[in-house]
Parts: C-alpha cells; structure tokens; sequence
C-alpha cells in the first residue's frame, strides 16, 4: 500500500509537470488566453475594466483614490471598490481619467465615497477582453460591466429591496473645473463634467439612459440633497436614481460618452447601442476583441507563455483611443470643436514610449490606423503650433522629454506607409525642434544641452539629437539637401557629452565634466534613468560609439560590466527604475534597446541570453506580472517583438536586430492580406542560442533583418542550439550597422573645472575629442574664430572673466562655442553650515552660500542646497564686525517636487559668536497647500553691527497627507544667504 502512495505521487507530480510545460496553440478564442489582471499589482498600473480595442470608453472599478500606485484608478491589492468610472489609462506613471462615477448601494442616498463604497472579495472578480464583474459585499450587487467604442454598459443585480440606487459622482478623482447635471426623464440623465489634473482641461458630456423607470431620483449640491432639483451645475454635483426590486432583478445602464456636446454623446449611443441586451454586447465585445488578437496565431508555447502573450498584445491595443463622436465631430488642442475630414481621431500619445517598439510594432500589424495616428499628429500640430510630446484628451501635458512623433512619422514614411504629407510632415518636425522652450535655443547654440542652463541635460540632448537624425532621414528622403546636411550634424550633438576618460555620456556644467559622478546616481541630469541607463542610447550612430568606447572588445566589456554591475542605485528614489540585471532596467523604457546591442559587436548569443532571460523573468501570468509601468503598450510591445525574434533598436531604421523567438510556430497576419510564418527548432529556456536562419529556404547570416522582408510574407526560420554559436553573425559585414558618416562635428572643448568662482589663480586646460582640431578662445565673452587667441597649454584665470572657446579642424570647420563666466568673491566671508546637506543638491559646497551667486528659478540646474527631513542651521562670519542694514535667504517653494519654503527663518547676531541676539523671525508668506513652483526672498531690514550672522529655517517635517508623498521627509532649499 505504501508501495502505491509513492507511484501515485509521482504519477500526479509526473502529469502535473506536464500540464505545466505542455506545448499549446492559439486557437479560434484568442480572447480566452488573455488575464487583464495580468499587470494591476506591483507597479504594472494596468487596468481590468472592459473596453473595446482602441476604445473611447473603459468602464473601470476604482479602488484607489490617489497615489503613484492608483493611476489606472485601480490596484490588485485593494479590497474596497468606489464605484465605476467611464475613462481609464493603461499603465501611466501619472494620475488622470476616472470621469462619470457610477455606484449602486442598497438604502438611504449617501454621497461620500467612504459611506457609498463597499468591501469586495477578489474570488468574485471576473475580468476578460470587454467584460468585467464583481459581487459588491456591502450592497450584495453583482455588477457586471462590458463597453462599446464610446458606450459603457452596466448590469447590477440587486436583492429584494424597497432602495435600490444608484449614485452617479462627478466630483470623483481630479480636480472638477465645472459640471451640470439634468434628468430628462424618469429613464434619463445627461450631463457633463470639466476637470484637470495631469490634462489641464479634460471636457466629457454624457448620456445616461436606464433599462426601467426610476422611482425616486434627487441632486446633491455641494454633498446636500435637494430632492427638488432636475437640473444643477457647480463644482461638487452627485446624484441618484433609486429602483424597488424583487430578488435579483436587474437594473441596466447605458452611459455614453462626448467629448464635444451632450448632443454628441446622445448620437453615439444611439449608433452604436440604440436597444438592450447586455449578454449580446459582452459577446460582440469579444468578437471584436478576438478579430484584433486573432493578427498574430502562435502554436508551441505553454499555457503560461501564451497567457503572457496575448495579454500583452491585448494590452498594446488598449490605446490610443478613438476621440471623436460617430458623426466625426471632436474637440482639438487648440480646444475647438472640428470635423475628422478622412481620418479618425485619436487620443493618449505617451510618445516617450511608444515611439520605441509599440509604433514599430503597429507598422507590422495595423497600418492603416498607424495612418490615422500620424494624421492626428499633424492635425494636432495645426491646431497648437507643436507636435504632441505626451498629448491626452486634446490636451498637451509636456511630460517627458524629446519630440518623438517625428520617428514615428518618420519611420512610417520610410517604411512605405503614405496617407500624409511628408512636406508638411517635415516642417512640423522642424518647427517643433526649433521651438522656444525646453531647452531647444540652448541645444542649438551650444551643439548640447549644459547641464548650469537646462535641466535632464544628457538626456535631452540625447533624445534630441536622435529626433534630428529622424528630421535628416526624411528631409534626405525628400531631397531637401540642406536640411538634412543641419540635421545629420546635429543628430551628432552627443559626442560632445562623452567622456573619453570614464567612457560614459555624462553632463558638463560650465563646460566641464559634472563631478563628482557615480553612473549609477539618480539626478536632475538625467529622465527617469542614471548615467549607465543612458550610456548606450545613441541608436542612430551605435557604430561611432562603439569606435568612441575603444572598439568591439571594449564596447562588448562595457555591456558586460552593464548587466553584472551591481543592482544598487543611489541619488533621488525612482520607482520607474525596476527590473534591474545590474545596472540595466527594464522596468523603464530607457534601457528597452540594450540587450540587443551585442549584435553591432558580433556578440549576438549575448543578447539571445539577456532577452530570453527578460522574457522568461521580467513578463509573467500573475497580477503582478510586468516588471515596470506598462506606460501605454510599450513594455508588452518589447515582448511581442521580442516574442517574433527581433526588435527595433532604431526605431525609425525599418532594421529589426534578431534577438530569440520565444514560441516555436507564430502567424502574422499582415495588412496587406499576407502572413508572415516565424518558425523555431524547440525554443525553450535551455534551447535559445541562434545557430542559423533561414529566409524563405534560403540561408540568413546576419543578425538583423529590415521591414521590407517582413512585410513581403513568407516563412523565417530559425534553427536554435543549447549552446551558443560562436560563429553565426560573428564576422563584421554580418553585424547591424548604424552609422552617420556625412557632415562629421567637431566636438566643442572641455575645461577641466566646473569651479566658476575665483578666490585665487585659476589654471584652466582645454581639450577636444576631435582628432586634429585646435582650440581658438577669447577672455572677454567675444565669439572666437581661428585668429582668436590659440590654446597650447593651461590658461591662468585670476579675475572676472568671460571664457569661450571653439574647436577647430582644416577640413571640418568650427565646433559649437562653449562659455564659462568666472566670478571674482568677496574671500573676507567665510560660513559654517550647521546642517547635513543632501548629498545630491549640495550646490558645490558650503561657500555656494555666500558666493554672491544667485541659484536660478529652475532649481533643478543647481545651485540650490537641499536639506531633506531636517532644518537648516548656518553661521555666517564677515570677518570683522560692520554695520548690518538687511539679513535674509532665497528659498525655493515647489511642493510637487517635495520643495517646502520653511515655515519659518530666524537670523541672529553676535561680534564674538558667543553671545547671540535674535533680530528677525519671519514666518513663511506660502500656504503649505499652494502648488505655484516660485523663487522668494525671506529676510528683512535691520540696523545694528555684528560680525556672526546665524540662520535657522524651520523644515515643514512631514509631508501632508493630502500630497501625493504623503509621510515622505520635506526639502528646504536655499541659496543664497543674503546679508547687506
């Protein structure tokens, strides 16, 4: 009998393993793979509500109310549900949407979110491609949810009860702006909500239509019931409609949504869902959703890798969305109202992303709409003067960085995908680059951003100069000679940011190199990432800097020393840096490329290890299952593309650098009516080394493979190993290679101190990193030529003095200027600071106090001395006592960045520092709640004579938990102190 317990456990141990590595396919229900819990735990900010692919509406379950973790309104950890809201976004690191609360309760009307939520358990959650239910423990409700394009539809089942309500909240989520609300009848309600928060200006109208006659219905105004109101406006609007049900009758709710007029919203639901039947449009929700997934069939993984897949795929198609009413009227940046004259509008561009593998992704799967994007583009460019950057709702927000819907048109174009004009497509490119904000005047006169004149400096410039790379390509395409000569000149803009004695892209601060530096240091100089995270983007010219790095060997090494480097990062706290294999994050998209860098160095079983180890780790089938902000489709695009075998290190290049395919069989349906078969020997996590490939039977040596080839169709082959090839794609003319070779620069000089001020001689030394070139400067803040003073060796700064200096070569001309102005001070003060200063906003120093110099309003340029979680203390010696007519200190107030004025500054006096008087105590003139960033004095008249000046500034301590950082340590920051 023992004999047989041990068989049937390994007999079950023996199946279960089985189950678990069983090779499985797609299907005709590609739908049933997807989990859209998959990424709402961790910091994924996914979202499980149903909506349609590329949708308008996402009804949504709000959980959580704010912080970083509550984005998508909902997080898998929560166990309270608010109610359901009609707009949501995928995976963003910024609060926004939420609009249109629904919630049914069962009793009295209550209008707080505390009183109307209810407790829920998660073995009740359902969710899958456009339906979503949960049973709602406090009301004992099913609720059940699925959507249209621009329609949201519910279906609450209540219990046996004279009030059965629901409570519809506009004031839920942001900041409301305006709002009104009207029953139109015993069966209807429109109405519309204003509000901004991350989009400034977020305009929805709404129509709600009830599948029976409400018998009780009343209006909260600012939280107070008036019952005897149809219709009201103001800035905190709830109400209810109340039912008498039997045991589990069903209430339905069609609420549709208009950015344009409530006239918009009344015709969009009366297009696309005029009558009822709520299981009939769950079910064409999942047809829908299974004709999209259906673009890509994959046959031989697990059932886990196919979960991860399709989950992925689904999550890419969740946006852009679709933002315009169905009569093709729609609201534009410049806040209007217009028609969609032949395209459709669309809305949720989180371009910073997505222009890195999500786009590519489109111009394989979905063309036709990728034409619809760029036209969006464009017409979003005509009505605001700009490109979007990150646009949402018809609102420009400015975050991130760059100008990344020029690769993305670029890249369309070059890849044969027409439907616009590239001439007007080209002088919106220029125009946005050229544009007076951001840093762009500064990047053009100086050939680099300087890190003393514009903040996240490395990567603007970086980012930057890519985009130019893209405006090269596309004038070139067009035979605009002379724009592309500008801009391919300029796509080398980041050479003047290397290093050649560290071998990293690092920022220059008065012309020199920014130290103390650690690559591994989080700070203003760079977006989101450290110097390591940035070191390798130069996508465009990878073969340059390979040379710049010391050749393949040393490029292969640095990669190495990337991956195996250790996992810590120092400097400010960024929860975007995540899915860390040394140095490398895969948890944001600055590091999306880099594994597949290996190849340029005939090195490519080294990226085979590192993106399967990323697809097998970093994506998996549990809530928290995507190692970073899904940031609108682009962390499930590196998957798929990866997935294929191949990902756009250029992302405007129509090459794709060969990676591993993950699944043994994958059909792409392509636009064009043809598929393109990816097929692999056995592909498992032993079994990913590349031994060869094949192209339609023919042998493929080489690590990359370009569009053109994929979009024809046919059959890639892939013959995989357990061991690496040594020799496959090895030898240099089997390598990617990205190079700019036209229209070389001269990089600018660097000096060798970043110390401006002058207390004694100063030896300044110069060099170049161009080969042959000499360097030309004036002393009087003139712009040199090759007849201005020339450099042969350290020059002797001892007073005032304005210092620039260009390189220059006989055959390639000038650099760019650099400049440094050198500031004699005043030696006879000396200062001791009392306080522990943060170790990354330490100004140069305590005598950046006293220098005279003043930090600037952007505080993020330095200058600025941060004191985090404590106040500041200071004494101030003028070296003889004097008379004293003024005390006082800069601060700095910028609460969105954890930046408090103190709340309040005292100064004191003394001739032997001994004996102290209190002379002034000024108490802080900004509320703690007054979002409004500024530069303010605090300080005051006095007449007396001392030589000890002492400074304390109180720290407001704690953050508010009102604030998005609530419980965190306040910042002081100061500069300078001031005394007349």
């Amino acid at each position: 009998m023992r004999f047989f317990s041990k068989l049937t456990f390994f007999v079950m141990i023996s199946l279960l393993l089985g189950a678990c590595s069983q090779k499985v396919e797609t299907g005709n229900d590609p739908a049933r793979w997807v989990d859209p819990f998959i990424g709402t735990a961790g910091h994924g900010h996914t979202f499980p509500g149903a909506t349609l692919p590329f949708g308008m509406v996402q009804v949504n379950p709000q959980t959580r109310l704010n912080g970083w973790d509550g984005c998508s309104g909902y997080h898998y950890s929560d166990s309270i549900i608010y109610g359901f809201a009609h707009t949501a976004l995928n995976g963003t690191g910024a609060l926004d949407y939420g609009d249109i609360l629904l919630m049914p309760v069962v009793g009295e009307p209550v209008f707080i979110n505390t009183e109307y939520s209810s407790p829920f358990s998660k073995t009740s959650e359902v969710a899958e491609p456009g339906y979503y239910s949960v049973k709602l423990d406090k009301p004992e409700v099913l609720a059940e949810v699925t959507a249209t394009s621009r329609v949201g539809y519910h279906r609450y089942t209540f219990p046996k009860t004279e009030n059965a309500l629901l409570i519809l909240d506009l004031q839920h989520r942001d900041r409301v702006l305006d709002s009104w609300i009207e029953f139109i009848n015993d069966h209807e309600i429109r109405g519309m909500r204003r509000g901004s928060q991350w989009a400034s200006d977020k305009v929805w109208y709404f129509h709600m239509e009830f599948s029976r006659p409400f018998t009780t219905k009343g209006i909260a105004l600012n939280d107070t019931l008036r019952n005897e109101l149809t219709k009201a406006n103001g800035t905190n609007l709830k109400a209810y409609v109340g039912f008498d049900t039997r045991e589990n009758d069903v209430v339905e709710v069609k609420v549709a949504l208009s950015a344009v007029d409530a006239a918009g919203a009344l015709k969009n639901l009366q297009e696309e869902l005029p009558g009822w039947g709520f299981d009939e449009t769950r079910k064409k929700a999942r047809e829908t959703w299974n004709k999209e997934l259906s673009k890509i069939y994959v046959k031989g993984g697990t059932p886990r890798q196919l979960k991860v897949f399709y989950t992925a795929l689904y999550h890419a198609m969740l946006q852009p969305n679709i933002f315009m009413d169905v009569d093709r009227r729609y609201r534009g940046m410049d806040r209007a109202i217009d028609t969609a004259v032949n395209f459709t509008n669309y809305t949720v561009f989180s371009l910073w992303d997505t222009y890195r593998a999500w786009h590519p992704l489109m111009t394989i799967l979905d063309s036709a709409r990728t034409v619809d994007y760029i036209r969006t583009m464009l017409n979003q460019y005509q009505k605001s003067g700009n490109l979007p950057v990150w646009e949402l709702a018809g609102n420009e927000t400015w975050c991130m960085i760059g100008n990344h819907a020029i690769p993305v048109i670029v890249d369309a174009w070059l890849k044969g995908i027409k439907g616009f004009d590239p001439q007007v497509a080209l002088q919106a490119a220029i125009n946005s680059v050229n544009a007076d904000r951001v840093g762009y005047p500064v990047y053009r006169k100086y050939g680099y951003l300087p890190g003393d004149k514009e903040h996240e400096s490395v990567s603007k410039t970086l980012e930057y100069a890519f985009d130019d790379w893209c405006i090269a390509q596309l004038a070139k395409n067009l035979n605009q000679e002379e724009v592309y000569k500008k801009y391919i000149q300029a796509s080398q803009f980041y050479k003047n940011l290397f290093d050649p004695s560290t071998g990293f892209i690092r920022p220059r601060i008065s012309g020199a190199w920014l130290e103390p530096f650690n690559p591994t240091t989080v700070d203003w100089n760079y977006t989101e990432a450290n110097a390591w995270q940035y070191n390798f983007y130069v996508p465009h010219d990878v073969n340059t800097h390979i040379r710049l790095m010391g050749g393949d060997s040393a490029y292969a090494a640095r990669l190495d020393e990337l991956f195996s480097a250790n996992t810590e990062v120092t400097g400010r706290d960024m929860k975007d840096i995540s899915g860390l294999i040394g140095q490398y994050a895969h948890g944001n998209e600055p590091s999306h490329h880099v594994a597949y860098l290996y190849n340029f160095v005939g090195q490519p079983w080294k990226t085979q290890e590192k993106v399967r180890y990323i697809m097998d780790h970093f994506y998996t089938d549990q809530p928290d299952g995507i190692i970073g902000n899904e940031d609108c489709g682009q962390m499930s695009a590196w998957l798929i593309m990866s997935a294929m075998g191949f990902y756009p290190v250029n992302p405007a290049s129509g090459q794709y650098i060969v990676g591993t395919p993950w699944f043994d069989e994958m059909d792409i349906n392509l636009p064009n009516g043809k598929i393109l078969r990816i097929t692999a020997s056995h592909p498992s996590e032993k079994n990913f080394y590349v031994q060869g490939m094949e192209i339609n039977g023919q042998p493929w040596n080489y690590s990359y493979v370009f569009h053109k080839d994929l979009i024809a169709g046919g059959h890639i082959h892939f013959k995989l190993g357990k061991k690496p090839s040594l020799t496959w794609a090895f030898a240099s003319d089997e390598r990617p290679k990205a190079e700019v070779i036209d229209d070389q620069l001269v990089t600018s000089p660097y000096f060798n101190t970043t110390d401006t001020r002058v207390r004694k001689p100063i030896s300044v030394s110069m060099a170049t990193l161009t080969p042959g070139a000499e360097i030309f400067y004036t002393l009087d803040g003139s712009l040199p030529d090759n007849q201005s003073l020339h450099y042969k060796g350290p020059i002797e700064i001892n007073q005032t003095t304005h210092l620039t200096a260009i390189a220059w070569h006989p055959s390639l001309g000038y650099s760019y200027p650099v400049d440094v102005e050198f500031v004699k001070i005043d030696t006879n003060r000396r200062i001791q600071v009392l306080s522990k200063v943060h170790p990354n906003y330490t100004a140069g120093g305590p005598e950046a106090l006293i220098d005279g110099l003043r930090g600037p309003e952007n505080w993020r340029l330095g200058g600025w001395q941060g004191y985090q979680g404590n106040d500041f203390e200071a004494v101030v010696d003028l070296g003889n006592i004097m008379p004293i007519s003024y005390v006082g200190a800069g601060f700095i107030h910028d609460i969105g960045a954890w930046i408090w004025a103190p709340k309040k500054v005292e100064f004191e006096v003394s001739e032997d520092a001994r004996n102290w008087k209190p002379v002034l105590s000024i108490d802080s003139p900004v509320s703690i709640d007054d979002y409004t960033a500024r530069k303010l004095d605090l300080g005051g008249k006095i007449n007396l004579k001392a030589r000890y000046v002492k400074v304390k500034a109180m720290n407001l301590g704690k953050i508010p938990q009102w604030h998005l950082g609530a419980g965190g340590d306040a910042y002081i920051f100061i500069d300078e102190i001031i005394i007349k």
